[in-house]
């Protein structure tokens, strides 16, 4: 029998307008720097940070790398771990995104789920799909392995581990790489769930956040 886990089945009956009021219905607490504040340590690592992603010289910068900006070494090594998980990752975008979500819906993180609601649809997460991601690993028609993936988040979040039972569905299909990635990724997206809420990270025009779909 697996672990039942504090909040394990957390669904959508949190207030999601109280929540968002708490985070981006107050002002954010750090200031992004203006392009014009870019030091040339600044503008190396933006230029360092499009190359890894992909992205043109002329792309518009983020707001949300302007202000870890602020602290341009913590942000050069959230976007070493962050290309590694997203463009040289073992796991296979869509079943990345099934969890990253997850980890956004659980810390009920407006700025992480509304963005990767986006990505995960690039990926064929449907807006079925993330609806029931809210409903978590109890919700019907999951595949036992997307099951897996869901209750594994919330075994890691809950307890701290995976349990033996989840393992064992996971292991069926993935490899060790895979499974090694699997705990990082969740570590990964939850710290930075934190750090998102508590400098209470604005959205932007696309992000709808605890509401997207």
């Amino acid at each position: 029998m697996s672990v039942t886990t504090p909040g394990q089945a957390r669904a959508a009956s949190f207030d999601i307008e109280a929540r968002e009021a708490e985070i981006t219905g107050k002002p954010q607490r750090i200031v992004p720097l203006a392009p014009e504040e870019f030091d040339e340590h600044a503008r190396a690592l933006v230029v360092s940070v499009r190359q890894a992603l992909g992205l043109g010289t002329g792309a518009a910068i983020p707001e949300v790398f302007c202000l870890m900006l602020r602290h341009p070494g913590l942000f050069r090594g959230q976007m070493e771990m962050s290309v590694q998980l997203l463009g040289k990752g073992a796991l296979s975008p869509r079943e990345r995104e099934l969890a990253v979500l997850r980890v956004g819906w659980w810390c009920r993180a407006p700025f992480e789920w509304g963005e990767h609601v986006d990505i995960a649809k690039r990926y064929g997460v449907t807006a079925e799909e993330v609806e029931r991601v809210t409903r978590g690993s109890s919700a019907p028609g999951w595949t036992g392995h997307e099951r897996a993936i869901l209750q594994g988040v919330e075994e890691l979040l809950g307890n701290q581990m995976i349990s033996d039972e989840t393992w064992e569905v996971l292991a069926r299909t993935w490899n060790e790489r895979q499974l090694m990635e699997f705990p990082m990724l969740v570590g990964v997206y939850f710290t930075t769930a934190l750090q998102q809420n508590s400098l209470r990270v604005r959205l932007g025009p696309d992000n709808r956040g605890l509401r997207k779909r």
